[in-house]
């Protein structure tokens, strides 16, 4: 249950975000929802670890979002556990309770679409890391991961009174590092029959930072799967001259890195359509990389709270949250629509 407290904390920003992005006459162009979104979640709800209060009031947030675009929403938690080690090298375990947000496009007939976003931030494991200052109550996770949900969130309001032969549910999960354990709690309680109607999940993850757009499926997605989902995504993004790449499949001895998620739901066989950005060194695909630089010296952004924020990015990147935010809406919008059967 959240408390006073919190729920007043949530109402005055909400009350704020109406104010300051929706009260424009104008119909939002493409991508100015998830851009005002990705920048909204970012300065409002740093640290957002799971199990922590940030995480508490992004995932009512997000709850709130859905019910007001009229879908059915609702928060799933579930517990989790993590070590963490002491300079000395003591460690201790942590136990965590966790929050996912699930909100349901009902389609005509019972198979389904998933569109998916991580809503935490990484938690410190160590007391190196926070020396590092990776992670904590100050890391925005614009890029990690902010642009994901800022861009479910648009699809799911240009989506909301569109007609659809089959389902789609939108899903912010949190405890990826956390053996992507929000994930697995959310396909637990999947029946083997919805399991079985899951034709595809759309994993939305770190969106800005990376040179590219890429499209990547997961190992066990059949050819025709493939050719409706990643294919489909990089032939849009050719029709409207974005950037972008497709790569290789993921394997699943990807599992402890970047890819918990998908790597979970392509364990039972549902088809995963990784959407992210990143570089290609040397025939390897890097999620989340660019060209190592003096502002990127680690050619990344990931877990660090000095550099994965709106005022680094927006330094250093100029135009880059916009660019990206609408190319990702771009691309995604015409192809959630056809996988879902949108009547027209």
């Amino acid at each position: 249950m959240f408390s006073a407290v919190r729920r007043l904390l949530l109402c005055l920003m909400l009350g704020f975000y109406s104010v300051s992005v929706f009260s424009a006459s104008h119909a939002p162009k493409i991508g100015e929802i998830a851009e005002q979104q990705t920048r909204y979640i970012a300065s409002h709800f740093p640290g957002r670890m799971a199990g922590s209060p940030a995480e508490l009031l992004i995932a009512d947030y997000l709850m709130q979002q859905f019910k007001s675009w009229g879908y059915q929403s609702d928060i799933r938690q579930f517990t989790a556990r993590y070590s963490y080690t002491q300079t000395n090298g003591q460690q201790s375990e942590q136990n965590v309770t966790g929050n996912s947000v699930i909100a349901v496009h009902p389609g005509k007939e019972p198979q389904q679409i998933i569109i998916m976003a991580h809503l935490d931030t990484w938690i410190p494991l160590s007391d190196k890391d926070r020396d590092n200052n990776l992670g904590g109550l100050s890391l925005q996770g614009l890029d990690d991961n902010a642009s994901g949900l800022g861009v479910m969130l648009e699809l799911a309001q240009r989506l909301r009174n569109t007609p659809t032969r089959y389902s789609i549910r939108f899903i912010a999960t949190s405890g990826k590092q956390l053996a992507a354990a929000g994930a697995s709690s959310v396909l637990l309680r999947m029946s083997p029959e919805e399991q079985k109607n899951t034709l595809m999940v759309i994993n939305l993850d770190s969106l800005v930072v990376g040179e590219k757009l890429t499209f990547i499926s997961s190992a066990s997605t059949p050819t025709a799967v493939r050719k409706l989902g990643r294919d489909k995504a990089i032939t849009l993004a050719n029709q409207f001259a974005i950037p972008a790449a497709i790569q290789p499949d993921i394997l699943p001895a990807k599992e402890g890195d970047f890819y918990r998620e998908v790597v979970l739901f392509d364990n039972t066989g549902i088809p995963v359509l990784s959407v992210s950005s990143g570089r290609v060194e040397k025939k390897q695909y890097l999620p989340q990389q660019r060209a190592v630089s003096k502002a990127f010296p680690e050619g990344t952004v990931h877990h660090q709270a000095a550099r994965d924020n709106m005022q680094y990015l927006d330094k250093w990147l100029p135009g880059r949250i916009k660019q990206r935010t609408r190319d990702s809406v771009r691309i995604m919008l015409p192809l959630v629509k056809s996988l879902a059967k949108a009547e027209k």
